[in-house]
């Protein structure tokens, strides 16, 4: 059985990890972590269908050793119910009822260890897309399921802006040099809305060149993947983690029409100017 282990302290940042991606539906991500301690383990991220991480499994001769969860939506943990045939596979996640399938729960600032695999991350509170949701950072890595995308980030379901604000504030606060892999494929279309907010921002017009370069020799339907990120890079394309920026809020102020004095206010109002952005 592995053993998992749970402490209060910083996760190890000097393993550089080997993760891949692996697509489900229209643009879901499900990361795999290979584990450093034990070759051709891995372990899986927010696997909302089995059949493609099933199919890598066969692939790559890995098995699966772990589950990690980030929040409790269908698509992100609909293909536990079946990886969990394939052998006594520990379901790691929020305390959240809607995730009938997870045999360990983690909340904010435990650290979650798989020490058979080599692995250790710190558990981070995002709530804001949902009360429950979590994000995992170590090693250099933050897995943010569906709270922090590439320029963007995720719907608010069930909290308020001033909850998803912070929680974007708190992973943008993370060293910058971390590799962001996030739960779904929505680079270019939060490019464009960061263009919207801030036509003149050169970063974005660069990042938006280098995507759409990459993803245009792709073969077979099966586009390049635009991440992982880097905070750095986020700190200066994504809105959402600019909205202390006088050029953001004077864009969101304009758009709404009147003064947003906090950063929350900011937010609240690129939130529900992306909701209905097309």
């Amino acid at each position: 059985m592995l053993q998992v282990k749970y402490a209060r302290k910083m996760p190890n940042q000097s393993i550089a990890l080997n993760v891949r991606p692996v697509r489900a539906f229209a643009d879901n991500y499900i990361w795999l972590i290979a584990a450093p301690k034990a070759q051709n383990r891995v372990v899986a991220v927010d696997p909302g269908d089995a059949a493609p991480v099933i199919a890598e499994l066969q692939r790559s001769g890995s098995s699966l050793a772990a589950i990690l969860l980030t929040h409790h939506h269908a698509d992100h943990i609909g293909g536990v119910a079946d990886l969990l045939t394939l052998g006594p596979i520990p379901v790691i996640g929020p305390d959240d009822p809607r995730i009938p399938l997870r045999t360990r729960t983690v909340g904010e600032g435990e650290r979650c260890e798989l020490p058979d695999l080599g692995l250790a991350f710190e558990t981070l509170a995002v709530p804001g897309h949902t009360l429950s949701h979590i994000a995992y950072w170590g090693h250099g890595t933050l897995f943010s399921g569906d709270t922090l995308f590439s320029a963007g980030c995720g719907r608010m379901f069930e909290g308020t802006p001033p909850q998803m604000n912070a929680s974007l504030e708190r992973l943008r606060d993370l060293p910058p040099d971390t590799r962001l892999f996030c739960g779904h494929e929505y680079t270019l279309a939060n490019l464009k809305f960061a263009l919207a907010v801030e036509p003149g921002n050169a970063a974005v017009l660069d990042h938006r060149a280098a995507i759409e370069r990459s993803r245009v020799h792709d073969t077979g339907g099966l586009l390049t993947p635009s991440l992982p990120s880097l905070l750095s890079l986020e700190a200066r394309i994504n809105p959402f983690l600019r909205c202390n920026n006088p050029a953001v809020r004077a864009a969101a102020e304009a758009h709404v029409g009147h003064a947003l004095p906090a950063a929350s206010d900011v937010f609240g109002a690129l939130r529900a100017w992306k909701d209905q952005f097309r």
